[in-house]
């Protein structure tokens, strides 16, 4: 049960309102001049009443001092897109259960490693304001959390590479795919590859890999000449694959690359467009997602005969089996397409 006080006294400061409480006048005066003072000073002052923004930057900053950058970069940007957005004004006090869970229910169309993300993320912000006495229960605990799609990694199709070429090599900020089809980038792996991160070993091209999802993850690829010839004048501070604007993608820029990289790769295969709308059925398989560029990475390392062990630190992989079962798969294509060929 929430502590009952016998006075309670407001004020407004700088257009916001402020509440003190006490069990006595004195006590309460004194709490008012503390915090007008501590407002006057530039002091934040963290109650119940905070935001779950303000919030968010403070346990962020407090509780995850050592991640990684990218990663704390990754978690900043999900965290704005799908929490600040629909709950960042409201006081941590005023959030319930159900605006936790709608939270999490808008996200069903997506990955369920994003999904599961989100919800931790929600859960961190409102159990480390939990531990502060800021609330008195935690409004993200047992979410029910929806399955996500699950879908298949796949190659791309010899169509879908030859359309992927076309249309990359006409708009400068599709080289971002080329990090993924030519270096095996997963895509948070793409969105923060550095001019710094390439280099000349034994006057090979190399580009470092800043990976954090295993302890493989942190690798060395070889960079195709085709690609290296594009990205070796990146400055060093510089994303080797920036957005529009130049900079770091953030979740929305990526969203907005993809949506225009399909839309000009169905126009390539052939999609007619009424008043700038793609009219349906569209040739573009609707599976076909980035991260089949990065397997599509490890197909061709299979078809041209490299050694499963390199291919596994090549793909920055945990275990060999996930590398194995992709070549497993390749071969056992290459087999049925020898059976067509004796058919036809």
């Amino acid at each position: 049960m929430a502590r009952r006080y016998k006075y309670r006294k407001t004020f407004t400061f700088d257009g916001r309102r402020y509440e003190v409480v006490g069990n006595t006048l004195d006590e309460v005066y004194e709490k008012k001049a503390e915090k007008l003072q501590a407002l006057k000073s530039g002091k934040f002052i963290v109650s119940g009443s905070t935001t779950v923004k303000q919030w968010a930057s403070i346990c962020l900053d407090t509780y995850k001092p050592n991640v990684s950058e990218s990663v704390k970069k990754d978690m900043q940007s999900r965290i704005s897109k799908h929490i600040i957005d629909p709950l960042g004004g409201l006081a941590l006090k005023a959030v319930t259960p159900l605006q936790c869970q709608q939270i999490i229910s808008a996200q069903s169309n997506m990955s369920y490693s994003h999904i599961t993300k989100v919800a931790q993320e929600l859960h961190f912000i409102f159990e480390t304001a939990k531990k502060n006495h800021l609330i008195l229960e935690n409004p993200a605990d047992d979410l029910s959390i929806p399955k996500g799609k699950k879908g298949q990694r796949r190659s791309i199709t010899d169509e879908e590479r030859y359309h992927l070429l076309k249309v990359a090599e006409k708009y400068e900020p599709f080289i971002f795919y080329f990090l993924m089809l030519y270096c095996g980038c997963r895509p948070g792996e793409a969105i923060h590859c550095l001019g710094s991160d390439i280099s000349l070993i034994n006057d090979t091209p190399m580009l470092h890999i800043r990976g954090t999802k295993t302890a493989l993850s942190d690798r060395f690829v070889p960079i195709p000449d085709k690609l290296y010839t594009r990205i070796k004048d990146t400055a060093p501070d510089a994303p080797i694959a920036p957005n529009a604007r130049g900079r770091m993608h953030s979740e929305s820029s990526y969203d907005r690359l993809l949506a225009h990289l399909r839309r000009d790769m169905n126009i390539s295969m052939g999609c007619e467009v009424y008043r700038n709308r793609l009219i349906e059925p569209l040739p573009l398989a609707e599976d076909f997602v980035p991260y089949n560029l990065r397997h599509t990475y490890c197909t061709d390392l299979c078809k041209k005969g490299v050694d499963v062990r390199i291919a596994q630190k090549l793909m920055g992989h945990a275990s060999i089996k996930i590398t194995a079962d992709i070549y497993t798969h390749v071969q056992m294509d290459d087999l049925t397409n020898v059976a067509a060929l004796l058919n036809a």
